[in-house]
């Protein structure tokens, strides 16, 4: 089948939640005294804006064929991610055909390797790399679920990260995971503070309900192997991204160390196949979480995915919405997916990635069946004030 030549690729930036899903308005659960690595500051301990995190914004990229068909795709990594995909990375698409995703994504990586190697470039890559499989389903009129292979099972199941576990119980969830709200440097009075507020979740779950906690890179080795001792008591699932992601050997410790039938998990922040072969081969965890948007798109998936499932390791994506869901939906080593509650109490299920997806699918009672709508299944909502800094 002969695919019409790539004719532009456009980079945009948008504020205010979606795909930047940190760039949210006062009250919302997400930016609520959350540990984080700048916790040991007091002047930025209670809300994670105030150390920069949303300072980026959304990027949207969009690949237009010589036909008019248009793949797009959402990620973070906002104007300095938009210069790159304008200036560098549109040399490797436009003129090419679309159907050389591999080479593409090889040129990409490799041109940009003395600057980029992981983080806002590997963002940049992941962001074109979604909108070029988006492209391509739609070329095809197929979904991207069924270019990588056809679904292993007809509907997802999901956890839910948010504020409010017994909530999502109530709403159908098999588990909910927690933000951690107290890091080292609150000491002994904020571990207790954490196991309490596990304890009074497990109260009101019950004990067949899954919680977990997320530690956003927040602590150290000695503190997280004392969490999950203490946590223990209360049946905690997983401990995640407790420590900083470039600390393979304290992950390796932490696993070593953490309680019999306690999970450690982690690789939100890993990028690439080399990246989560340190995390595989050193035995680091027991599940890995890459996010589809920032670890190198569809693309780099498919081989961190097998590196996973050669090892016997669950891959579980960090909650990206349609991106992961049409991957998740093709594994046998990904049987389950993360929802992230984004209402701002954590009390309701609503898009993800709202405003910026147009048809964005969510749960019902826990569980979603994908459509077959071409490409990823969802449009571009060109309403949100898109603006195009380096237009060519």
């Amino acid at each position: 089948m002969a695919f019409p030549k790539i004719k532009h690729v456009r980079a945009f930036v948008v504020r205010g939640g979606g795909a930047d899903y940190h760039d949210q308005g006062d009250g919302h659960w997400i930016d609520d005294h959350i540990a984080t690595p700048m916790s040991r500051y007091p002047e930025y301990r209670q809300s994670r804006q105030s150390f920069g995190i949303n300072v980026l914004g959304t990027l949207v990229v969009e690949i237009e064929a010589a036909d008019g068909t248009i793949g797009f795709a959402v990620t973070t990594g906002g104007e300095p991610a938009a210069y790159v995909v304008e200036k560098h990375l549109s040399r490797f698409l436009e003129g090419r055909d679309p159907s050389e995703v591999e080479k593409i994504w090889d040129q990409m990586y490799f041109s940009t390797q003395y600057y980029g190697r992981k983080g806002l470039v590997v963002n940049a890559i992941s962001g074109v790399d979604l909108a070029l499989y988006d492209l391509l389903g739609k070329l095809r009129q197929e979904p991207v679920y069924a270019l990588l292979g056809g679904k292993v099972r007809d509907e997802l199941t999901f956890y839910a990260t948010g504020a409010r576990p017994d909530l999502a119980k109530q709403m159908g969830f098999i588990g909910g995971k927690m933000p951690l709200h107290h890091g080292p440097a609150e000491g002994e009075e904020g571990l207790r503070k954490n196991i309490e507020e596990l304890a009074t979740m497990r109260e009101r779950c019950g004990e067949d309900f899954w919680l977990m906690f997320d530690c956003w890179m927040a602590l150290d080795l000695n503190y997280a192997v004392k969490l999950a001792h203490k946590a223990h008591e209360y049946g905690l699932k997983w401990i995640e991204e407790a420590l900083s992601p470039d600390d393979y050997w304290g992950y390796r410790d932490l696993k070593k160390k953490a309680p019999a039938g306690m999970l450690v998990t982690t690789g939100e922040h890993e990028a690439t196949r080399w990246g989560f072969r340190m995390l595989l081969e050193m035995e680091c965890c027991d599940i890995i979480q890459p996010d589809v948007g920032w670890c190198g798109g569809v693309t780099e998936l498919i081989k961190i995915a097998n590196l996973a499932d050669s090892k016997g390791v669950m891959m579980i994506p960090h909650g990206s919405s349609v991106y992961s869901y049409h991957f998740v939906i093709t594994r046998h080593n990904s049987p389950f997916a993360e929802f992230l509650m984004m209402a701002p109490k954590a009390d309701e299920v609503v898009p993800m990635f709202h405003p910026q997806l147009i048809g964005e699918p969510v749960p019902v009672n826990g569980k979603l069946k994908l459509s077959d709508a071409p490409g990823f299944g969802v449009e571009l909502n060109r309403e949100v004030g898109l603006h195009r800094p380096y237009a060519r």
